[in-house]
Order: structure tokens, then sequence, then C-alpha cells
């Protein structure tokens, strides 16, 4: 073991190391400190799994003989800062004493991290005074799910310790509703259908994942909207939450997100469209409110590049609006 190296890892637990609490284990495995494996296991950076099945993730857990132990291990000489900025189309759909839910444009990262540079949901929050009071790093506090950098959409961010904890729990067991919409290429068929593929790295890009054998588990539920022929407005009810997840089940089934180079889509259709990322929007999210226990839900609206697409395809005029 021993394996300094920044960057997702997977191990499987030996005879020897079985009973050993997952902060140990993944001390020993790194050569970092438990507490900052312990970190890793708050934000959500560490996956177990036994037989296929994936195990609660808690500090205290007592690995078994054969669990499969994935971490993304940050760069430990990275230095990341939160950068208060106020951020271009950045809204704050609602925000109470417990949480505040946004709107996050496209080219925005949840979090600081090493190797990013520009706006994040949390300095955008600092500029705009959300005062955040939960434990961890400074520049992840109150983080309990993330998009890509290119996805629009909704996230709730916690406000307090309680909140975080609580939101953390819904997501791990799977109880929040995250709607999407995305526009792929070409008509999916069936029109309405589950994808229920494993995502893992790529075993030949490192920053690209895919279907792979020995991935994680992961579901799509999807419905076609609308048919426009070369494309499809498509609606996504995601059942696990794996990074990537949509665009890489649709890259598999050879209709990629419109706009997606990383996972394959059409340079010409992207540029016809208009689209300098890929289309896809978190479009509806709901959940138990950490505070009162009530069931909450919140939408937002396309932004306006992704709506030109759907308006070019909808009236045949497939052109970006650069060269319209």
């Amino acid at each position: 073991m021993n394996d300094t190296t920044q960057g997702t890892h997977t191990w499987t637990a030996q005879a020897d190391q079985a009973g050993l609490r997952l902060d140990a284990f993944l001390a020993n495995a790194t050569g970092r400190s438990r507490s900052a494996a312990s970190e890793w296991c708050a934000d959500g950076l560490v996956a177990v799994e036994l037989d296929g099945k994936p195990l609660k993730v808690a500090k205290s857990l007592k690995v078994p003989e054969g669990a499969r132990v994935t971490a993304e291990v940050p760069d430990p000489a990275a230095k990341v800062r939160v950068v208060a900025e106020t951020v271009d189309g950045f809204g704050i759909v609602h925000e109470d004493s417990d949480i505040v839910v946004v709107d996050k444009p496209a080219g925005v990262a949840a979090h600081p991290s090493p190797g990013w540079h520009g706006p994040t949901v949390v300095g955008a929050l600092s500029a705009a005074g959300v005062e955040i009071t939960t434990s961890g790093a400074a520049e992840r506090r109150g983080i309990v799910h993330r998009l890509d950098v290119g996805t629009s959409g909704l996230m709730v961010v916690a406000k307090n310790e309680r909140s975080y904890s609580v939101l953390k729990r819904a997501f791990k067991e799977r109880t929040v509703t995250k709607v999407y919409h995305t526009m792929v290429q070409g008509i999916p068929d069936p029109l309405r259908g589950t994808i229920d593929a494993p995502i893992g790295r790529h075993p030949g890009h490192e920053w690209r994942f895919a279907v792979v054998e020995d991935g994680r588990n992961a579901v799509t539920h999807y419905e076609v909207l609308e048919a426009f022929g070369p494309a499809s407005l498509v609606e996504v009810h995601l059942e696990t939450g794996r990074t990537h997840q949509i665009r890489v089940h649709f890259s598999a089934l050879n209709h990629a997100c419109c706009g997606d180079l990383t996972y394959g889509a059409d340079p010409a259709v992207s540029a016809r469209l208009g689209l300098t990322r890929q289309w896809l929007h978190a479009h509806r999210l709901g959940f138990d409110h950490p505070g009162s226990g009530q069931p909450v839900e919140f939408s937002s609206e396309y932004p306006a590049d992704l709506q030109f697409a759907v308006e070019a395809m909808r009236s045949g005029d497939a052109v970006g609006p650069s060269t319209a």
C-alpha cells in the first residue's frame, strides 16, 4: 500500500486489513493522516462496495475482507482558496436559515479545487453575503452535491451543520428528486426507458468516464419530450449520481448530449446550434427540507444558450447565434 499519488484510486481489502476502520484503511493506503481520510469520507470522495453492493460510507466503518474501496485523493500540495466574486447569471432561487438553493450558470464549478481558476458557487455565495456555518474544508463548506462545470441548473447548499448532515444523507440514500433536461443527438429507441450500466474511469483517458464492467452501479431513467429528427429533447431522472452519468450513458447509446465534444457529440451539429458546452440542465430539484421535514421542490428555466438551441431545432433553422 502506501501510494501517496493524488487522483482516483481503488483498493481491495485483503484478509490482514479486514476490520480496519475506513479512515485507518485509507490512511495506510495513501500515507495521509486519518483526519484527512475522515474529511474525504465526509466530503463524499469515498465509496465502498462489497460483492457489487454499496456500503454506507462512514469514517468508522469496519472494512470487510474483499471490499472495494474507491477514493478521490486530493493533491496534498495544492492550495485552494475561496474567492468571493459576483458571477453573471448566478441566481438565488430560495434562501432560509437552513438552506440556499441556487441556479448555477455554465462555466461555474461547485467549489474551488486544484487546477480550477474560474468562478465557483461557494465564491458567488460569499459575494452575495450568504453565511455558511458548517465544518470541514472552507472551500467545500455547505456543498452536498455538485454539477459539472458545463452543466447549468439547480443546486442546494446547506447553511448549517445539521442541514449539511441531513442533506448528505438524503443524497446518499437517493431520496432526492433530481430531474434533468438534455438535448441528445438522434432519437433514442425506445422513447422511454432505463439505462442501467456501471460507470468508471475511462481506461484510456484520465479525465473521462465510461461504461465499464467493473464500474460503480449507475441507473438513468429517461423519456423523450420532443423528437426533432437530428436531435431529441429528453427528460432524465437520476436514480444514482455518478460523475458525468447522463453524458456517459447517452454517449454509450450513441446519442451523445448535443455540444458535448468530450463524449462524442458532432462538432458540426454543436456549431449549428451555437453550443459551446453540453446541452444539459438541472431542471428540477426536490427533497425534504432539513429543517421542517416538509417536501419542497424547485425548478429552473433553460438559460439563453440552451433555449436558443431548442428553438433552432423546432424551427429547423439550426444555426448558431454567431452565424445567424
